[in-house]
Order: structure tokens, then sequence, then C-alpha cells
């Protein structure tokens, strides 16, 4: 082999290297990726898997994630699209712990990444039917409310659940005392009622979830 055609074949042969090193960086680094996406949940398995926690490690959440807990929460159905829902969302280690000042839950709000108030518009200004276009508008009342509510404080539970993290409804409708409690702690309007404090964050504890299938409860047609 001349000394020409010795050179030509070095040069072809750290050609087919570093295109073959590539090849193998490529492959390693999409499947690194791979394995760092966490494997993604069906429906029916984050429904079956949701169960309360009440422990938390104390961990912030991100302002993103904050963000995707409430956008699940808006995505319930609600009766002739009246969303009659309002978050407050509570990072604040004072003003957490205030919430439940001297009681049991205090400990699990504390330690939660973040506390989240489920709360209802109960009563919205509108006009009467058919009265004068310079009529004062009167509260009429939202009687779906609380069906509406709770329907976006399980779509929280369920999201946390899907994102790894914990989280716990704690009532407050329609215990009276809880309400006006948590209503004058927060500045909460009178048209407005808290229906439900949810404690999310990073789990410090792991539960296995209830089984609850109970075929006595079921009925088909009739009663």
């Amino acid at each position: 082999m001349s000394k020409g055609s010795f050179i030509l074949y070095l040069c072809i042969m750290k050609k087919k290297m570093l295109i073959g090193a590539l090849v193998v960086a490529f492959v390693l680094a999409a499947a690194c990726g791979k394995e760092a996406q966490p494997a993604q949940k069906s429906a029916l398995e984050v429904i079956k898997a949701r169960t309360s926690i009440r422990s938390f490690t104390g961990e912030k959440l991100s302002e993103e994630q904050i963000n995707t807990l409430l956008d699940a929460a808006m995505a319930a159905p609600t009766a002739a699209n009246e969303q009659p829902w309002r978050f407050i969302v509570i990072t604040d280690d004072d003003v957490k712990a205030g919430l439940y000042s001297g009681e049991v839950h205090k400990k699990m709000v504390v330690s939660a990444g973040a506390v989240i108030i489920v709360c209802g518009e109960t009563t919205r200004l509108r006009k009467p039917k058919d009265a004068d276009e310079n009529a004062e508008p009167v509260p009429v009342p939202n009687p779906y409310w609380y069906e509406d509510c709770s329907a976006a404080t399980e779509n929280l539970l369920l999201a946390a659940t899907a994102m790894d993290l914990g989280a716990v409804w704690l009532s407050c409708y329609p215990i009276e005392r809880s309400v006006n409690r948590i209503r004058e702690y927060l500045g909460i309007p009178e048209s407005v009622t808290p229906l439900a404090i949810v404690p999310v964050g990073y789990p410090a504890e792991n539960p296995a979830p209830k089984n609850k299938w109970k075929t006595e409860n079921i009925h088909y047609n009739k009663w």
C-alpha cells in the first residue's frame, strides 16, 4: 500500500470511528433521557393510587407545580359553566401555622409545601330577568357551587397523585365554626365560602390506598 493510500485509509477509519462514537453517544443520551422521565400513569391508575397524605417533608412547591395543580382543579365539571371556584394559595409558613393554631391539623399544614383553600362563590350580582337596562344588579344564589367546588377539589387531589405529590382534603364547609374562622382569618368576603383546606407537598409517608370496592353498595336499574 502506498503512503498516500495508507493516509487516505487512516482518514476514512477515523471518520468511521467518529461517526460510530457520535451514534453511541446519541443512543446513550436518548436512553438516559428516557429513563429520567417518570413513567406516565393512566387515569385509572391515578384514581386507584390516590390516598390521603398527612405528613410532608416541608419542601416547598414551585410556582409551576402550583399552577399545574390549579389548572387541573379548574378543569372540573361545572353547572352552566359558572366556574364558581376561587382558590387561596398559602406558601408562607406563618400564615399556614395560623390556619390551625393549637389544633390537631397544625403540623400537617405547616409541613406541607403549600396549602390551597378551595372556595366557592355562593352568590353573584346579576340583573333580574326582563329588568330595565338601568336596573341595579341583585345578589343571585349559585345553588351548585358546592358540587362544582367538590369536583375541583377532587381534581386537585388526583393531580397531586399524578405528580408524585401528596395531599389531603380537610373539611371546612358545612361546619359553621370552621367556615367563620377561616373566612375571618383570610379575609374572605361573605359572598364566598371556604369549602376545603388542602395541604399538598412531598409526602413523608407512604400509606397503601384503601380498597373501597363493595358490591353491596351497587344497585342496578332499581334499589
